[in-house]
């Protein structure tokens, strides 16, 4: 892809003026020129700079409505700047990225929901370091826990997106209060619940692991909660760069203790069928049948809540709700998380800015302001939340007692973690033994 010509000046002047919080009165001119006038809408994105007529490419794993609410998002940043966004989300990203760059055809940027698969591209020398603007915006905005997951071998390279809160069990606040069932705030409690609910002929639970290339994933979300909790989080670290091994008995238990609930038909699939229905039902229609009353709790993430059938009312006192996925105690509150990356691979001035713009918390809390989105983002403002989860999730994302960890198959090496690991979990939930899918699983972790 060949590079534009820079027709603003000094592109670094235009991103050093970002990262510094300042506003030009004026957009950036080509020499000899006179400084055009700025629109009172366009204000806000004068300082990105001025690139007529160039185009930049976006790929990612957010499709369909999310998609849709991000080019909402920066459809001014485009009109203003005169670059002009091409986006493409794929639930087959995670394969697809590499044939797009293998194949010599990388998108400008990429939204990583896997800094493991990130670290791949780095390494290679496909990616483009992030730039001293976008390294101030993050360095201003991000904590550093977040920041790390974008930094490969000392060099930063993308900057954080969105956020998820992973460790919420979605459910119906009106069936809850009809039978008197309480909110679990233990293990036990919650294994007392879901035998409660069977009691009454409800599947207490129901989930959906299909995502095209991707399928497995929201099993291994189940696995992570569980090592988080039982292993705790030293030994959720361990486990993540492979110092306890896959195969370890430790990790053995925190399966078969998630395969009472996934591979029991007593518990599931609400709505769908058998344990093997797991497998076929789209993660995005696992937690429908929750509207319906066929099932009574879904474990799934906080931007979950953008995949309830239209009118859903998600609130405490709504159609439903999340309650946070408790552990054997509430001594602590681990917490289970997610977010994309923005990387480059191409460094043209506008896709310079456009990074830099998707650092910001201008970005963030234009998204929040359309629909449900969750940022880490300190510039964020929490009151422009669109739900109660929303809200929720932030809080606990601020929160300093939080003990948070990043998903573990995303900071895996991608062969596995965006690999062996679906696979072999959706091999266990179609019936393949705890042990047999862990040992396939260690033997697959890169030597090197």
């Amino acid at each position: 892809m060949s590079r534009r010509p820079l027709l603003v000046g000094s592109i670094g002047l235009a991103l050093l003026a970002s990262a510094c919080g300042t506003s030009q009165e004026q957009t950036p001119q080509a020499t000899g020129g006179a400084p055009a006038p700025v629109s009172a809408e366009c204000q806000p994105f004068a300082k990105y700079g001025k690139f007529e007529g160039t185009k930049i490419s976006i790929y990612s794993p957010i499709r369909d409505k999310e998609a849709e609410l991000f080019e909402q998002t920066w459809k001014p940043f485009s009109e203003c700047t005169g670059v002009q966004v091409t986006y493409e989300g794929t639930g087959e990203f995670e394969a697809q990225i590499q044939v797009r760059v293998d194949g010599g055809n990388p998108p400008d940027l990429a939204f990583f929901p896997q800094p493991g698969l990130l670290a791949r591209f780095a390494k290679a020398g496909k990616l483009k370091p992030a730039t001293p603007e976008v390294t101030a915006a993050t360095d201003q905005n991000w904590s550093a826990d977040w920041k790390k997951y974008g930094t490969v071998d000392g060099t930063f390279y993308a900057a954080p997106l969105g956020a998820s809160v992973k460790s919420f069990v979605w459910y119906s606040p009106k069936m809850f209060a009809e039978n008197g069932w309480k909110i679990p705030a233990t293990w036990a409690e919650l294994m007392t619940l879901t035998d409660t609910i069977a009691a009454k002929g409800i599947k207490p639970w129901c989930a959906g692991i299909e995502s095209g290339d991707a399928t497995g994933w929201p099993a291994t979300d189940w696995i992570e909660d569980i090592i988080l909790r039982d292993v705790g989080p030293e030994g959720y670290d361990q486990w993540v760069d492979h110092t306890l091994k896959f195969n370890d008995p430790k990790v053995v238990t925190a399966v078969d203790k998630v395969g009472a609930i996934l591979k029991n038909d007593k518990y599931v699939n609400g709505g769908y069928g058998p344990v093997k229905s797991i497998s076929s039902t789209a993660f995005q229609e696992g937690g429908v049948p929750i509207t319906t009353g066929k099932c009574g709790l879904h474990r799934q993430a906080s931007f979950y809540a953008n995949f309830w059938p239209e009118g859903t009312k998600v609130a405490e006192d709504g159609d439903v709700f999340a309650f946070y996925l408790p552990g054997n105690d509430t001594s602590s509150k681990p917490v289970l998380g997610a977010g994309e990356f923005v990387a480059a691979f191409t460094d043209k001035p506008e896709v310079k800015a456009m990074q830099l713009y998707l650092t910001s918390p201008e970005f963030a809390n234009a998204r929040m302001k359309l629909a449900t989105y969750v940022s880490a983002n300190k510039g964020v403002d929490i009151s422009l939340a669109q739900n109660p989860i929303d809200k929720l999730s932030m809080e606990i994302l601020r929160d300093p007692a939080t003990v948070f960890r990043f998903d573990g198959s995303d900071l895996m090496p991608a062969a596995v973690g965006a690999g062996t690991f679906w696979k072999e979990m959706t091999a266990w939930i179609n019936g393949k033994s705890t042990q047999e899918a862990l040992d396939a699983i260690d033997k697959s972790w890169p030597t090197n």
